[in-house]
């Protein structure tokens, strides 16, 4: 009956929540980011759907319709610039990749079980890092680095 008494006289933790103000100083650990990041790019994937839709059909459909998506990358369509049409295509490849990669970890700690704060960490730095790079990789080859 003592160990009982004990938990009960021990102060609970205090959390409290951020001001609005507080968030640009506020440290967001890496699990936290790759949280939000896959959110985020979950909601550009599904805004961009007409995007990829409308990719989809024009490349497929015939030869001149095919022309016509080459050439929207490097003049562009309407009002929007080939680099605008380039860099909405890098938003939708980031998000992709990113998308994946995070799922991919989500799917390997709920197989595991018993992930540690640490391990997360890892996990975390290791999604945040591997989707930047080979974004950054396919970014190259899309502006025509390589």
């Amino acid at each position: 009956m003592a160990d009982i008494s004990a938990k009960a006289e021990r102060p609970r933790p205090v959390y409290r929540n951020i001001h609005i103000t507080q968030i640009v100083g506020y440290r967001l650990p890496p699990a936290g980011i790759v949280s939000i990041l896959h959110r985020v790019s979950g909601a550009l994937m599904f805004v961009l759907l007409p995007f990829i839709v409308w990719l989809f059909d024009t490349s497929l459909t015939s030869e001149i319709s095919f022309e016509r998506f080459a050439s929207a990358f490097t003049a562009g369509i309407g009002f929007m610039p080939g680099w605008f049409i380039k860099l909405i295509a890098l938003a939708l490849i980031w998000a992709y990749l990113h998308h994946f990669i995070a799922g991919v970890r989500h799917l390997y700690m709920d197989v595991m079980h018993a992930v540690t704060a640490d391990a997360g960490a890892k996990s975390a730095l290791f999604t945040l890092a591997s989707s930047a790079l080979l974004t950054g990789v396919l970014g190259a080859k899309l502006f025509g680095l390589y």
